[in-house]
């Protein structure tokens, strides 16, 4: 509902809108699609759901760059009580856009979405929080969830020169489908998931083709399949789609054994893997030694990829690598630090997101005053990767330290569902208005997660990665198993919280 709200001081006055609900979710992709639905089945349907942008969907929605892909199995990477008949193993971006509208849609969530909502402050006031948004919009609820997802937020070095570059230049976040970049001289910035997806996608249309490397990433075969029509049919039974389901996950799960307690195995099932496709697809020993890593695999993203080796062997291809970096951008293109000039039409920026100390990108004032940033100071932590104290009734959604480098992280969305569930309830049943947990329970946690992750290959791997705070911490990573993050988070600890 609308309340119409007179502030009167001295003369003036002044008229504002405030939207009252019980609960807030910010974001619209998975994430905020299961806090929906768990608000449902606690019987809680007055909330809204904000998106900054003007269109709902969240990160399948947002990133439609060239080759975009899922790199976890499609019948795992999907809500477990949404099954799906997919057209093949690992989903392509407009498939999964169609996917995310189609769960929108079947859930009737569209009528509590309100786009161009960029939220700019969430304060705790009066046992509520009051989300301030950037068109001037207010909006009040007892709980806040956020699931705006620790890839919303696109990173861009300050190279430079960077502005007078004269050519187009957008991340792949904000891919513009109305630049025809066939025929042009492109520079892809960056290594990483995504560069690997679009430098097979558009390398074959390019007049020339620039990638600038700082560190190679371990690249393993990509065992993809499309799947016939009989096949699509049965993986949208619920039961064929659950041992689908059941079968992919227990595979992935003992990547984990490699990148926490055997780093033979890690060897022997992974790296061995990787060397053999660079030895089979890259010919060129200049370019097998630069897209080589030296660190352990596991320590950065895997990347899963057919086509990334033969894209960087074209003929219309350079790689740059650490020896002949980026130096700084022209109005014509870029000076490398070998003292090369590229003359470029487009760069591409693919320099991933601000996945860590960024989690939350607007500010967050608790309870007494407590600024998120403030707590968040060293590093950011949290309670099961979901809610902090100082922060009553607020919830985040792939939080610190719930990134997970083996399976699919909407498994881990859903367990995160199970603790915010069972807290909300805790709250509504006791007649309460309020949860927080203890500083103790939450301390107790993250030098729990601290000391496991230094047996982990995200440690110890050798290698800087975005899973890595400033500080140092590992902050995208869970240092265990999904399911052990599962079992924590459907064990509700009312001595670790404090209802009101």
């Amino acid at each position: 509902m609308t309340i119409n709200i007179t502030f009167t001081s001295g003369v003036s006055s002044i008229n504002a809108d405030l939207q009252q609900h019980r609960a807030i979710i910010i974001g619209s992709g998975f994430g905020g699609q299961c806090a929906a639905m768990t608000l449902r089945r606690l019987g809680i349907d007055d909330f809204v759901m904000l998106e900054r942008r003007s269109f709902a969907g969240g990160t399948w929605c947002q990133n439609s760059y060239p080759g975009a892909a899922v790199d976890v199995q499609s019948p795992l990477y999907s809500i477990a009580s949404e099954p799906y008949s997919w057209s093949r193993m690992f989903a392509e971006q407009a498939e999964l856009q169609t996917y995310t509208n189609h769960v929108l849609d079947k859930h009737g969530l569209r009528a509590k979405i309100r786009t161009g909502a960029e939220v700019t402050e969430a304060r705790w006031t009066d046992n509520g929080w009051t989300v301030s948004t950037a068109d001037g919009r207010e909006f009040r609820g007892r709980y806040l969830i956020n699931a705006s997802g620790p890839l919303s937020t696109p990173v861009v070095p300050d190279f430079a020169g960077r502005e007078r570059f004269g050519g187009r230049a957008f991340h792949t976040n904000d891919w513009d489908h109305t630049y025809d970049h066939r025929g042009k001289r492109i520079a892809v910035i960056g290594s990483g998931a995504s560069a690997a997806q679009v430098i097979p996608a558009i390398q074959p249309d390019a007049a020339e083709l620039h990638v600038f490397q700082r560190t190679p990433h371990w690249v393993m075969p990509r065992h993809d399949r499309v799947f016939t029509p009989r096949q699509r049919r049965l993986l949208g039974n619920r039961f064929v789609h659950k041992i689908v389901r059941t079968a992919i996950y227990w595979g992935l799960e003992t990547r984990m054994i490699g990148f926490k307690y055997s780093r033979w195995a890690l060897k022997k099932v992974a790296e061995d893997k990787a060397r053999a496709l660079i030895a089979r697809q890259v010919t060129d020993p200049a370019l097998r030694a630069a897209v080589t890593p030296d660190y352990t695999i596991g320590c950065k993203r895997i990347i899963l990829s057919n086509k990334l080796y033969p894209a960087l062997g074209a003929p219309n291809t350079t790689l740059h690598d650490r020896t002949d970096g980026i130096d700084r951008i022209t109005e014509t293109g870029i000076v490398t630090t070998g003292g090369h000039h590229v003359d470029l039409d487009l760069i591409v920026w693919s320099t991933g997101y601000d996945a860590t100390d960024g989690v939350i990108s607007y500010p967050v004032v608790g309870a007494r005053g407590v600024k998120l940033t403030d707590l968040w100071q060293e590093f950011p932590r949290a309670y099961l990767g979901t809610t902090m104290p100082g922060f009553p009734n607020f919830f985040v959604v792939t939080g610190p330290n719930t990134g997970i480098g083996h399976t699919s992280a909407v498994f881990v969305i859903e367990a995160q569902m199970e603790y915010i569930r069972r807290a909300i309830a805790a709250v509504e049943r006791t007649g309460a208005t309020t949860i927080e947990v203890t500083d103790t329970a939450e301390n107790d946690y993250t030098a729990m997660v601290h000391r496991e992750m230094t047996r982990t290959v995200w440690h110890a791997g050798g290698c800087q990665s975005w899973y890595k705070s400033k500080s140092g911490h590992v902050i995208a990573m869970f240092p265990g198993f999904s399911f052990t993050f599962r079992r924590l988070a459907r064990r509700f600890r009312p001595e670790h919280h404090i209802i009101r």
